[in-house]
């Protein structure tokens, strides 16, 4: 893993353990004030992320984390999106767009992922497969890998 995908942040000391995945909310009112917010809240809203390591150092007081804070080396988590099986190219870089509004179909959330919103610029960092069922609307489609461009 190279360290250039790698982010310093600092997490609750009680669950900073290597493999530990989640998803970053934001801040707090309580975060507003802090001299470490700046570390704390480099993050992106909505991203999902993995603890790869561990940084050595004092825990911080934090008023949100009991146990205060510590420093840990994190990595954004792939994207796994449906997509225009058209625009399933490896290296392929587009703006997101969300197609389908029929949140009844078991297929909703890939073609709907949490983490993107219309015009978020990503590139298709790999292929997984076809989707697991036919779109309802026609459409072709591609289970992906997507990774946000800066």
């Amino acid at each position: 893993m190279e360290d250039v995908d790698k982010i310093i942040t600092l997490c609750g000391r009680d669950w900073a353990k290597v493999g530990v995945e989640f998803t970053f909310l934001g801040g707090k009112a309580e975060c507003e004030s802090c001299k470490l917010k700046r570390t704390c809240l480099r993050l992106r809203e909505g991203a999902k992320y993995k603890i790869v390591g561990l940084r050595d150092g004092t825990p911080q007081e934090c008023p949100l984390h009991d146990e205060g804070v510590v420093a840990v080396e994190v990595i954004e988590l792939p994207i796994i999106a449906l997509i225009d099986s058209k625009m399933a190219v490896e290296g392929a870089k587009l703006n997101f767009e969300k197609r389908c509004n029929n949140i009844d179909c078991p297929m909703y959330n890939l073609c709907n992922p949490v983490e993107l919103k219309d015009g978020d610029y990503v590139v298709v960092d790999k292929i997984i497969g076809d989707a697991p069922e036919k779109c309802q609307k026609g459409y072709r489609l591609k289970v992906v890998e997507l990774k946000r461009c800066d």
